[in-house]
């Protein structure tokens, strides 16, 4: 799939309530993010670099030099502004008397024949005089499309002080709402789930929540240019052959860290008893208990070099727990679990026996799949600190997935074991009642607070830039929870097998039957929050 160059254009006014940016609502129709409230943004066209006669400040070569391109930075800039005015009727421009544009120009009688293609933005400047002041533009972040959405974009993110005199208006074809709001209000909005936002829109608005003024965000702008994103092919292993892992590919991040000189040391698969040092003192060993459910295998972490603690033992797994002890040499002080699922905690008591280790975790809830054997020494508090060689472990209660689900987190080396809080390459099942997909959307924003710079899942490869993974999750679900809010609206009231169907469209048949306890989550989320009610076992929206 082919990447596309996009630019975005945040837009900031300052009030009497703080800096104000601009969102527009997609249009429900559309292939990608439908309904979401974004920055006015899109693809950048050919006709971009005709519109560079028209720009003024500076050179393209210059613009491009700071956003780590050999050429046409001034093209993002220009695709910028000109799909602000496409989408906004906001156009960043001066006229031919030197004046900025304002909402009497006639340029904006000529909005809807630059959206439909009818004239270019090179032309439409050409034809009134305009002049764009790039100058006036600060490079803000650069947000790539990782590998799975229909449509791909490589974006530039501006920022700039909207214009005077022209009021914001939404296309009522891609775009069917604006709103102006401060950073921390969209926040809410998106937190309370009244307002779909997407992952760089969030990042975006995190970073914008920092500033009470446009001038204050132009200056950091200016002072603190975004880093380049990881765009190269990474060599890696693979049933003995050489492979280049790609941007977004399972194994990209674990490969990059741990061969930062890309020899292609590293392996892209992940094979049950063989050991991984991923960070120093931490050795991954995963269990031979590939599935549906458990990826490749649930991860074992052991933690230490003479004296180990060993993080999720796994199943109750002879040769999973003879590898163990011969990597520990049996010299095993503590063992602890993210929480008792039956691939994560039956070994415990086998290793209990064999090492007379200590035992941390929460005892088991009641219900299926659970391990009711698991019998701990001590149950951690939020923050409690658990003292190992590899370094000291922050217990972080991430109730969701399951009620007693621990994350812990290696201090020193940002480094967090997220049991099944955080897995690769799927999302995970909350099914009700011991999940609780409130508790889990709020477990995830809680770790958006803490240090993390890597995150080691109970099934799947080391993650990097865990806050766009952690983003992505909640955005993932908050989109999935508006579905089953409007369906309710439209055929409610009504029972969970209807309503799956309607929400869940886009799943295949078979899988109606696993989606329902996701639906039934997000039901009782919206039931805990006002939003929904259940008479006699049919839903209705609130």
């Amino acid at each position: 799939m082919d990447i596309r160059p996009a630019a975005t254009l945040v837009l900031t006014r300052d009030t009497a309530k703080g800096m104000q940016v601009l969102l527009l609502q997609r249009t429900w129709e559309a292939v990608f993010l439908p309904g979401f409230y974004v920055f006015p943004g899109g693809a950048v066209d050919d006709d971009e670099r005709h519109a560079r006669h028209h720009a003024a400040g500076p050179e393209d070569s210059e613009i491009s030099q700071t956003m780590s391109l050999d050429e046409g930075g001034a093209d993002y800039m220009l695709a910028a502004v000109r799909e602000c005015f496409e989408e906004a009727g906001i156009l960043l421009a001066h006229g031919d008397d030197g004046k900025p544009v304002d909402a009497g120009h006639p340029v904006h009688q000529e909005r809807e024949a630059l959206f439909q293609g009818d004239v270019g933005f090179a032309e439409l400047c050409r034809k009134h005089g305009l002049t764009v002041p790039l100058d006036r533009l600060a490079y803000l972040g650069h947000w790539t499309t990782p590998p799975g959405p229909p449509r791909r974009f490589d974006t530039r993110f501006f920022v700039t002080a909207a214009p005077e005199g022209q009021p914001a208006s939404h296309d009522g074809t891609e775009t069917i709402d604006h709103v102006w709001l401060t950073p921390a209000e969209a926040l809410d909005d998106h937190w309370a789930g009244r307002r779909l936002l997407g992952l760089p829109t969030l990042q975006t608005l995190r970073l914008l929540n920092d500033f009470d003024s446009t001038e204050a965000v132009t200056r950091y702008a200016h002072a603190n240019l975004p880093a380049p994103a990881p765009s190269k092919p990474w060599p890696a292993l693979k049933k003995q052959a050489t492979v280049e892992l790609e941007p977004g590919a399972p194994a990209y991040d674990e490969a990059r860290k741990l061969d930062p000189e890309a020899e292609g040391s590293t392996r892209a698969e992940i094979i049950p008893g063989e050991q991984v040092e991923i960070a120093a003192g931490v050795i991954r060993l995963t269990a031979p208990n590939p599935g549906m459910m458990t990826g490749p295998g649930t991860n074992t972490y052991i933690l230490g070099r003479e004296r180990f603690t060993v993080l999720d033992p796994g199943p109750d797994h002879e040769g999973h727990i003879k590898r163990l002890l011969e990597l520990t040499g049996g010299v095993i002080d503590q063992v602890i679990v993210t929480h008792t699922h039956l691939d994560h905690s039956p070994a415990v008591a086998t290793l209990k026996a064999k090492t007379g280790c200590r035992v941390f975790g929460l005892k088991a809830p009641e219900g299926p799949g659970q391990d009711q054997s698991f019998l701990p020494d001590d149950e951690p508090e939020q923050g409690d600190l658990i003292v190992t060689e590899a370094g000291i472990l922050k217990a972080i209660h991430t109730p969701g997935h399951a009620s007693n689900h621990i994350c812990f987190l290696l201090v020193d080396q940002q480094l967090l074991f997220s049991g099944d809080h955080i897995m690769q390459g799927s999302t995970v099942v909350i099914n009700p009642p011991d999940g609780d997909m409130k508790a889990y959307i709020e477990s995830l924003y809680d770790l958006l607070a803490e240090p993390v710079q890597f995150i080691a899942p109970a099934h799947g490869f080391l993650m990097g830039q865990p806050g766009s993974v952690i983003d992505y999750l909640i955005t993932h679900r908050l989109a999935r929870e508006h579905k089953v809010e409007r369906a309710l609206k439209q055929v409610g009231p009504t029972d969970l097998k209807t309503l799956t169907a309607k929400a869940y469209e886009d799943v295949p048949p078979a899988l109606h039957g696993v989606a329902s306890r996701s639906a039934l989550a997000h039901l009782l989320k919206l039931e805990a929050e006002h939003r929904a009610a259940c008479r006699e076992d049919l839903w209705q929206a609130l």
